[in-house]
């Protein structure tokens, strides 16, 4: 929809409920098994996290093993199926992504959860990435859909520049802390965001091209990083005056954001919408090839990681880029075991959160930026940062909830 930021009535919200009462009542339900398990999984519950996941991925076996029945879905279905598998990756992103932005504030959260400082790997490490990677795979370039029409690239880049800016400010109103080796002095996510999508506008190539374009753009990036000492230049402190070196770690990560982007361009073209630029791929077809490129590249990132440079979200180095596609492929290729089970479908919660992704984005940010104003996070005790965090976390969930069922959506190209 090429429309400037506004918004607009979707008429397939919250269908089957008009008792806004019932549609809170199985909201609560939703936010109560889905977002609460992951509130205290990432603090209270951290040292258990794995045991947790092993103990849930057991039952789920079990139930698929032992419950009698025949899966017999048309071509249609599972099309629908793996729709419903995708939105719930880009959703589950979403939430731990909003979780995250404010959970580190707190000491309740584990620091190997918070981005490592140079080189490494960790949970908030893959947000950027993860996003990225999110919007990519069912973007209108992997959907086959070209545009280079001026208009159309100022439409869906001009609100992500305005929304940087306002960051910048915001940011810089309230003195919240701000760690400059991330993305430099003035730049942030949202920079980055616009930067990838005015590039991806101007090149505009057909989908089934992107992932070598994207592999030779990371591959020229990793070796300027290495053989031409543009790593040594990311890692120093030293800053001078000029705009670029100000910022110098979000400007050069563009590159690898846009290998990463374009990879994901290809692989939403190839697993999910195939040359129509509709859903015609089965949950079924994809699902066996999506376990393979996650091994693949689970393979690949730890070759990268011993014999050519470790892992890097700060320069968005190659090893990076392919850690990211491993893990998001990864969860992706869990969620789509959901077609074994009978009658699964998205339940409230994900519905009003995947017609309203980037709005749920803004308004965790916000909400962010309001505790940090109210809160002295680093002081409070472990019970009430849990209580704000759930407060947290249950006014954004049921303020798209409400969106939702008035059948509201937050449109930004």
């Amino acid at each position: 929809m090429n429309k400037k930021t506004s918004v607009n009535k979707n008429e397939d919200g919250a269908i089957g409920f008009k008792n806004m009462g019932a549609y809170m009542s199985m909201l609560a339900i939703d936010f109560l098994l889905i977002v609460v398990p992951i509130v205290l999984s990432f603090t209270v519950l951290s040292e258990w996290i794995y045991t947790v996941a092993l103990m849930l991925t057991s039952l789920l076996i079990f139930f698929v093993r032992t419950k009698r029945y025949k899966h017999v879905a048309e071509k249609g279905n599972d099309s629908n199926s793996l729709r419903s598998n995708v939105s719930s990756y880009r959703v589950t992103m979403m939430l731990v992504t909003c979780f995250s932005i404010l959970a580190v504030d707190f000491r309740i959260f584990p620091r190997r959860f918070a981005k490592t400082e140079t080189y490494g790997t960790s949970l908030m490490d893959l947000g950027v990435g993860s996003f990225v990677f999110a919007n990519s795979l069912v973007s209108r370039q992997a959907r086959g859909i070209q545009t280079v029409k001026l208009k159309n690239i100022i439409q869906s880049t001009s609100p992500l520049l305005l929304l940087g800016f306002g960051r910048l400010v915001s940011t810089a109103g309230i003195h919240y802390q701000v760690h400059v080796g991330e993305y430099g002095v003035h730049w942030n996510f949202f920079f980055t965001l616009a930067a990838v999508s005015i590039l991806t506008s101007v090149i505009n190539i057909s989908p089934r091209y992107c992932g070598a374009l994207g592999l030779s753009i990371l591959v020229g990036y990793e070796v300027i990083l290495m053989k031409g000492g543009l790593n040594a230049y990311l890692l120093s402190n030293e800053r001078g005056k000029d705009i670029i070196s100000q910022n110098k770690e979000g400007i050069f990560s563009i590159f690898g954001y846009l290998g990463l982007y374009l990879v994901g361009v290809h692989l939403g073209n190839y697993l999910i919408f195939g040359d129509s630029g509709a859903i015609l791929r089965t949950n079924k077809w994809a699902k066996s090839r999506v376990y393979f490129l996650s091994i693949f590249f689970w393979l690949l990132t730890m070759l990268l990681d011993e014999y050519v440079e470790e892992v890097s979200r700060r320069m968005c180095n190659v090893g990076y880029v392919t850690f990211v596609l491993a893990q998001n492929l990864q969860v992706l290729a869990i969620l789509m075991e959901a077609d074994r089970i009978p009658g699964y479908k998205m339940s409230l919660l994900e519905q009003a959160i995947n017609r309203n992704l980037l709005g749920t984005f803004l308004l965790a940010n916000i909400l962010t930026g309001l505790v940090n104003m109210f809160v002295e996070t680093l002081f409070v005790s472990t019970l009430t940062s849990i209580w704000v965090l759930i407060g947290y976390a249950l006014l954004l969930s049921f303020t798209m909830g409400l969106a939702d069922f008035c059948g509201i959506r937050f449109k930004f190209w």
